[in-house]
């Protein structure tokens, strides 16, 4: 496991800080409650005694219990052990959500590893960048056609060495089982049968019985989350042990009605999403609730699984919420089993939330945060004043300040429009490999967030702007840089700028300008087909405009700026 020097977030210890959040804050929370150091494996284990009977996960109808969840678990730390895994050993999760992926990610853990979560819709290039940046050399995926191919393509063309198959029939129950393997056979890939594939069964072939490895959670990284950070750039966040298991508490701490052994949550977040790996997997589990899993949004499964299923909690991103609300179906499905929904990703309206909690009767909260943050650092409380186009206020154990655009070391008071920066136990350690990004990035103990905002007089933060050029579309994270590269690939372009425009579904969509090489005849559908292999469905410009000439700086650089204000200007005339 990679082992990092120990790094305090905690600046507030050596100098006076302004917390006008703390005279508002909600009943029965303490901001100063204690948090303690824990291992992600101590988490799982714990839950696992205490709710061992308990129903664990349900995937399209079969359930596992908390028990048998740990059983696998074990079996698999020891399968990967066997292959190698331990300390400084970097193992690929390229995986929807199943009880795959949950397996995978804590078996990972405790034989040692360091878990990289791999989005299953990346193209070959984007896989092969992360796989060659991280040092992956073992991936888990599975044996459909959306996923494996690429994957395997890795094999001989990039450092991976070894894949680990899970078969889609093995985890439905045993009717829906036989019938996809006799009725979807045409969407299960051609799997090698050699040495570098490695069959999930085979690593579960064995006692379970692991040789447990001795982890600091405070220094040990636990998961390599890819981020754009403030740069555009992906690059791995260092997330230890502690701050992902610090930041389970601080979330747990802000729901404080959150029934334990009793709860069931809809976990329609991928995984892979920091988001959802923290506030619906890890959270989940230490809560002792039951993981409804479904391996894609699809709105109608979605209103079906809810009003079969029950579930009391449901985790998402607005676009979510948006989508259950203009369903044409949504009054033949009962949403009011729902009790607590935790909105992130994307800015939250405020008709959108009293809309949903008007049809489901739930309490509808948006929280903030950053892959960097593991990821949530504030949120508005669930009881008390929601303010329109607020964040919220800080978590438990979160400082979070505005800092001068000008001097990112100087604090502001409240009212005056700075940078967001944010310190606490569930920082990060830094940016894999990449010292430069971390010291522009963490100053002081201090997380500069790219964000522009402003904190009033009971500590509530409002956001104004964003210092970084990241899109964010559905809750996901869309680099215009990663767009870029691949338009310029097409022989025809000669320059290309990216930018997000307001979506009334994602929030954000890219939109590309484009100037061709001069005589080309390039259209938007000839460069979308184009693009079709080179980006995923959500990095492919909703957009496409064609330009003689692209704004440029005075040395010469592309320029956003302009387009930006063109865009503003054509939505407010």
């Amino acid at each position: 496991m990679q082992q990092m020097p120990e790094t305090r977030h905690d600046p507030a210890e050596t100098r006076e800080v302004e917390r006008p959040w703390l005279a508002h804050y909600p009943d029965g929370i303490d901001w100063s409650m204690p948090i303690a150091p824990q291992t992600l494996g101590e988490l799982f284990d714990a839950a696992a005694a205490r709710f061992a009977g308990r129903p664990c996960l349900d995937f399209l109808g079969r359930r596992y219990t908390y028990a048998e969840v740990a059983d696998l678990v074990n079996r698999a730390a020891k399968g990967f052990q066997a292959l190698g895994v331990g300390p400084g050993a970097k193992v690929g999760l390229c995986l929807p959500n199943t009880p795959y992926y949950v397996v995978c990610y804590f078996a990972v853990l405790k034989a040692g590893g360091t878990v990289v979560n791999y989005n299953p819709l990346y193209v070959e290039r984007e896989l092969a960048h992360q796989i060659e940046d991280s040092e992956t050399d073992l991936m888990v995926t599975l044996d459909v056609k959306q996923v494996y191919p690429r994957v395997g393509a890795m094999l001989g063309t990039t450092r991976l060495k070894r894949v680990v198959v899970c078969r889609m029939d093995g985890i439905l129950p045993t009717v829906k089982g036989w019938l996809f393997k006799v009725l979807k056979r045409s969407e299960l890939a051609n799997i090698p049968v050699d040495d570098t594939h490695v069959p999930f069964d085979a690593l579960l072939a064995n006692d379970g019985k692991y040789k447990p490895v001795a982890v600091d959670p405070r220094t040990s990284i636990a998961v390599l989350q890819y981020t754009g950070g403030t740069t555009g750039v992906p690059k791995g966040a260092m997330l230890t042990h502690a701050n992902l298991t610090a930041n389970v508490q601080q979330v747990s701490a802000w729901f404080p009605g959150v029934r334990l052994g009793e709860e069931r949550m809809l976990a329609a977040l991928p995984f892979f999403h920091v988001f959802a790996m923290t506030v619906v997997m890890n959270l989940g589990l230490a809560a002792g609730v039951e993981l409804v899993l479904l391996p894609r949004f699809d709105v109608a499964q979605v209103l079906k699984t809810i009003a079969k299923r029950r579930p009391t909690l449901f985790p998402g991103v607005p676009t979510m919420y948006k989508a259950l609300l203009g369903h044409p179906d949504l009054a033949k499905y009962p949403l009011t089993s729902i009790r607590y929904c935790l909105s992130g990703g994307a800015p939250l309206p405020l008709e959108l939330k009293r809309q949903f909690e008007s049809v489901t009767g739930c309490v509808l909260v948006e929280g903030y945060g950053l892959s960097e943050c593991s990821p949530v650092s504030s949120a508005n409380p669930l009881t008390g004043v929601n303010k329109e186009g607020s964040i919220g206020m800080p978590l438990p154990g979160a400082v979070m300040e505005i800092r001068s655009l000008e001097d990112p070391s100087r604090p502001l008071p409240v009212g005056e429009k700075g940078e967001v920066v944010i310190a606490g136990p569930h920082v990060m350690a830094g940016y894999w490999k990449r010292p430069d990004d971390t010291a522009q990035t963490i100053v002081g103990g201090y997380l500069r967030t790219g964000d522009v905002g402003i904190m009033d007089e009971e500590g509530y933060i409002f956001l104004m702007d964003r210092l970084k050029d990241l899109i964010i579309c559905g809750g996901y994270n869309v680099y215009p840089r990663v767009i870029e590269e691949a338009v310029y690939l097409h022989p025809e372009v000669e320059a290309v700028t990216v930018i997000g425009v307001p979506d009334d579904y994602r929030g954000q969509s890219p939109k590309a300008f484009v100037q061709r090489r001069k005589d080309s005849a390039l259209t938007a559908e000839g460069l979308k087909e184009f693009l079709a292999d080179k980006l995923s469905r959500i990095e492919m410009p909703k957009h496409i405009e064609f330009r003689d000439e692209l704004p440029k700086t005075a040395i010469g650089k592309l320029s956003k700026k302009e387009l930006i204000a063109e865009e503003k200007q054509k939505r407010e005339g």
